[in-house]
């Protein structure tokens, strides 16, 4: 069984790998480049966002970072409801709201980790 420390480095690292291709499969549709595999990939990008979020859940202490690590999963199952739209609203753009409605609880929450952890380590 691996350590605490290496899960959450293995949880960072699928987390950038999918949030990275997340990103790139965004990009295409909206450049009017849209393909069958795009949507999956995209799909396989909030998949491994997700089992990431899974893998680097909090145990702590502190009931706020649990909270918050939570909330990165919803955000997390927010990119999955998006990829789902992909596939199922053809021709509109409603999977646009899902993505940024995920990333802007994304980036809350991990800025709230980041000062909840250092205000935790005064």
């Amino acid at each position: 069984m691996a350590t605490t420390e290496k899960k959450i480095q293995i949880s960072n690292l699928l987390v950038i790998i999918g949030l990275f291709i997340m990103l790139i499969m965004a990009l295409l549709p909206l450049l009017n480049i849209n393909l069958i595999w795009m949507r999956w990939a995209f799909a396989a990008g909030a998949a491994i966002v997700l089992v990431a979020r899974f893998i680097g859940l909090y145990n702590g202490p502190v009931m706020r970072i649990k909270r918050l690590h939570r909330l990165l999963i919803v955000s997390a199952l927010l990119y999955c409801a998006s990829a789902v739209m992909m596939f199922y609203s053809r021709g509109t753009n409603d999977w646009i709201a899902f993505l940024l409605a995920g990333l802007v609880m994304q980036i809350y929450a991990s800025w709230m980790i980041d000062y909840e952890s250092k205000k935790t380590d005064k």
